[in-house]
């Protein structure tokens, strides 16, 4: 029973910006149903008949599973729905020729079975055997064919899906104050025409992200960076980090509090890391110089004493983690909390070098539509790939939860990625929003550009459930290996991503709706390298 399924799309017009969709069926044979479109304006609850309607692609559509659509009206949905049912279907038709070719083969084998041989003549095995041959090739033909179909039937989709995206879901996202669902622009009601200038200007400069990364911005290293977490410095310990091209060593001092100084002796450029903490001071390994956590020279065996100082950062301990300001601006008076939300039980505590650009990683990290094509052989392993994927955010601000996976997800400036993703089943993170699942994963990614082309990430994972694991041994050695698997499976894409961008690819060029949370740090950080206070969708 075939059925010609009509799609209306109705683009909004100045006189009359809102637009309808309509799809209707009608029946002519048996292969399956065509879906056409049509482009007119709403007048009156119908279409006009002088209108031509144009095919836009055929549906298979075998008779035991075709959607209840019989000439009635369907939405944006629905039709889509229409399109994924030819997926369906086409996989559906794929698995079947590919067991039909399981089976001629077992028939082969069996054809062949020595244990069976002496009850068949030469002749009956060739005749069976040249059957079979013939059998497997038209199965191996139709094989191919399937392949095609799949191939055709997910361009259908993605064709579709881009028809709604533009003309319709727009509007829905306007009626929910979520304008800015176009990926590119804040919202749509901002307070100024002056707002709606600065965002334009934002929306042609801010995602070409192309070329050799630029040297920072003096304005980015104007906050506070937590840098190590407080359990991994003790006090004879000494950890060195680069931050924004510079080399760094944190010790503690006689009060036990931590400090932060340039890690190059006064004397002679030793690295002072290479040395030890004595009596609250690093001890450069060259010549036994000493420094305190302000930077000042202590100690100088063998020689004459003289006034020396290192730079040294404001430095502090917040939370469990060390924090220090690299900024020339005052440092402020408050530090932001990381802490998970009330309930969480911390488990683990990460540090990981990495050799990506941050806001590369920072872009990786503000975006899930990649998971189930990145992360298959970890924790998205046997996801399904949705036929549409949001993230939903208010007008203002910079955190928003994604639609269909339960997570909630925010940017929080200048380089943490803060995530609550809500465990349903083990595996499966879809179908609920977080409110609605039980058990929940907290994350805190903290992205400190040590340099252009490195990353210094410091990763805390939390859970609401299951605190018996924290007492575990051993626990720390899995975490940590699952941990690196995760990122290995995005750093090989980023690290190409990387390579492309130097040699002039912008790795923004083609943004679209699930992009938003990437694209509004983006606009973030150039608002802040041009010196612009605010962006409307900020707080």
């Amino acid at each position: 029973m075939t059925a010609a399924a009509a799609i209306s799309l109705i683009p909004a017009s100045v006189h009359r910006p809102r637009s309808r969709f309509f799809a209707k069926r009608s029946f002519q044979g048996r292969s399956g149903f065509r879906v056409v479109a049509v482009l007119a304006e709403e007048g009156g609850g119908k279409l006009e008949r002088k209108n031509s309607w144009e095919a836009i692609f055929d549906v298979d559509d075998p008779r035991p599973r075709q959607p209840p659509y019989k000439g009635q009206f369907i939405d944006a949905n629905q039709a889509l729905e229409v399109a994924r049912f030819d997926i369906q279907y086409c996989d559906w038709r794929a698995r079947n020729d590919l067991l039909s070719i399981m089976l001629l083969h077992e028939k082969v084998v069996e054809v062949l079975n020595p244990l069976a041989r002496e009850f068949k003549s030469i002749g009956t095995m060739k005749k069976e055997l040249a059957e079979l041959q013939e059998e497997l090739s038209q199965a191996h033909r139709q094989v191919h064919i399937s392949e095609a179909r799949v191939g055709a039937a997910l361009e259908k989709l993605a064709f579709v899906e881009s028809l709604v995206n533009d003309k319709l879901l727009q509007e829905k996202d306007t009626r929910e104050a979520d304008s800015d669902v176009s990926v590119l622009s804040p919202s749509t009601s901002s307070p100024s025409q002056s707002s709606d200038k600065m965002t334009k200007q934002f929306r042609r400069k801010a995602l070409n992200v192309s070329g050799p990364v630029q040297p920072y911005h003096p304005n980015l290293k104007n906050f506070w960076y937590p840098v190590a977490f407080s359990k991994d410095m003790k006090e004879d310990s000494m950890i060195p980090i680069d931050c924004f091209e510079e080399p760094w060593v944190l010790f503690r001092g006689k009060d036990g509090k931590p400090g932060c100084v340039q890690n190059t002796c006064a004397h002679r450029a030793c690295p002072l890391h290479l040395g030890s903490v004595n009596e609250g001071r690093i001890q450069c390994p060259y010549h036994g110089w000493e420094y305190s956590t302000d930077g000042k020279c202590e100690k100088m065996p063998s020689t004459k004493m003289v006034n020396v100082k290192i730079k040294s950062l404001p430095c502090f301990e917040h939370e469990g983690m060390v924090w220090i300001w690299p900024g020339s601006d005052p440092p402020t008076s408050t530090l932001p909390s990381l802490l998970p939300p009330a309930g969480f039980q911390i488990h683990a505590e990460i540090v990981i070098e990495l050799p990506v650009e941050h806001g590369l990683l920072l872009d990786n990290l503000l975006d899930l539509a990649h998971a189930p094509f990145t992360h298959t052989s970890t924790f998205a392993k046997g996801w399904a790939v949705p036929s549409l994927v949001k993230f939903l955010t208010p007008s203002s601000g910079l955190q928003g939860y994604w639609d269909p996976y339960p997570i909630d997800m925010e940017f929080r400036p200048p380089c943490m990625v803060l995530s609550t993703i809500g465990i349903s089943k083990p595996g499966k993170l879809e179908g609920q929003n977080t409110k609605e699942c039980s058990t929940h994963l907290h994350q805190l990614h903290v992205c400190i550009p040590s340099s252009r082309q490195k990353t210094r990430l410091l990763y805390r994972m939390s859970l609401d459930f299951a605190p018996q694991l924290k007492h575990l041994p051993f626990m720390q050695i899995l975490w940590r290996y699952f941990a690196d698997k995760v990122l290995n499976e995005d750093l090989r894409l980023v690290l190409g991503q990387q390579d492309r961008m130097v040699q002039g690819a912008n790795v923004w060029n083609l943004p679209v709706s699930y992009d938003k949370l990437g694209i509004r740090y983006r606009l973030w950080r150039e608002a802040l390298e041009r010196g612009v206070d605010q962006l409307p969708f900020t707080k």
